[in-house]
């Protein structure tokens, strides 16, 4: 998909697909450039300049839910769009991180322009699992749909809208995917030598590799989380403070870093990156490393818990510092851990048990 060119006063290209649809562009009577968010049925709403900002995303993310208010009046009673207001304006809504919230309306949104009309108590077993297949191929997406629309039937139950949750008995699609892949010694080694020590790319990679934290909160570090040693920060999708004692690799990288901004990773527009940005940006630092298609930031954060297993380290250490609220969340990022070392030291430790036994 191509990028959202900016040229200040040109607007954008009708023949490039926009990111951000609904933005429009102008240059008032000062020369500034001026970003206004319009959709039918929708708020006007002024978004700050540039595109692709911290600033920027969070505006345009408040300008989509703003539809909330205006659109609530309007829809059927009982229809899908009724309910998915009624979520909205739940305790369960509310409770979620924002980052969750980006994510689940951008599928409910979705789901409600095409069958928003629809009555809830019409929906059928039947009609879940077409709806379900018909994402087959793309199994992750499928799960988290057929997730979310369970979660929506579950609302409209306790509102009396229906009796039963026909979402129940649908399957979710299997797959064979492991996730994003978790980066091997070679992939780390082959970043770190073509990524020197005070380049930003290094920078980012080090943030990712030795805090074992998700993108969402490796962009908004900065010095003002480190105190004697140890990086605090409270992580934007669980809530979880977690306190990480800064590695020495992790020390030297950020002993070269400048203390110009706020956060330690900024755009070349001297802001904070998104989530989404960044993994645009980072995706490009591994190209130039020669590094295989299907490396990302999140893989960094398994290979913090596979190297961590791979030491002896118990999946309750790992996870004070990766957050993760379950052992089996820690089980899964640590699968890839050397099995063949292990096996061999295992081996070994039987040999050497027998041979003590022999020689008694």
């Amino acid at each position: 998909m191509a990028l959202l060119t900016q040229t200040p006063g040109m607007g954008y290209s009708m023949k490039m697909r926009k990111p951000y649809p609904f933005v429009h562009e102008y240059r008032d009577c000062r020369g500034r450039i001026r970003l206004y968010f319009r959709k039918r049925g929708y708020k006007r709403v002024p978004l700050p300049w540039p595109v692709g900002t911290r600033e920027f995303v969070e505006a345009y993310q408040a300008a989509l839910m703003a539809r909330s208010a205006i659109g609530q009046g309007r829809s059927k009673p009982g229809s899908i769009s009724a309910l998915v207001q009624l979520y909205y304006a739940s305790p369960e809504w509310a409770s979620l991180s924002t980052q969750s919230q980006r994510t689940y309306r951008n599928i409910i949104e979705r789901f409600a322009a095409e069958h928003g009309d629809r009555l809830v108590h019409e929906m059928r077993r039947e009609h879940v699992k077409a709806l379900v297949n018909a994402k087959a191929t793309t199994p992750a997406a499928a799960n988290k749909f057929r997730k979310l629309l369970s979660l929506l039937m579950r609302v409209a139950i306790d509102a009396g809208w229906r009796e039963d949750n026909p979402v129940s008995t649908v399957r979710g699609i299997k797959s064979k995917s492991q996730g994003f892949k978790t980066w091997s010694d070679d992939d780390i080694a082959k970043f770190e030598a073509i990524q020197p020590v005070g380049s930003k790319a290094r920078l980012a990679f080090s943030l990712l590799l030795y805090t074992g934290q998700r993108r969402s909160d490796v962009v908004r570090m900065g010095r003002q989380h480190i105190k004697d040693g140890v990086l605090t920060i409270r992580q934007q999708k669980t809530g979880v403070e977690v306190p990480i004692p800064v590695h020495p690799k992790l020390q030297e990288v950020l002993a070269v870093t400048p203390r110009d901004h706020l956060t330690f990773l900024v755009t070349e527009y001297g802001r904070p990156f998104t989530p989404a940005g960044f993994t645009n940006w980072f995706r490009e630092r591994c190209n130039e490393a020669g590094l295989p298609v299907g490396l990302s930031p999140h893989g960094l954060r398994k290979a913090f818990c596979r190297r961590g297993a791979e030491v002896g380290l118990t999946p309750h250490q790992i996870m004070s510092i990766s957050g993760h609220k379950s052992l089996a969340e820690v089980t899964r990022y640590t699968e890839a851990v050397d099995r063949k070392r292990l096996a061999g030291e295992a081996m070994r430790t039987i040999a050497l048990a027998e041979k003590r036994t022999s020689d008694g």
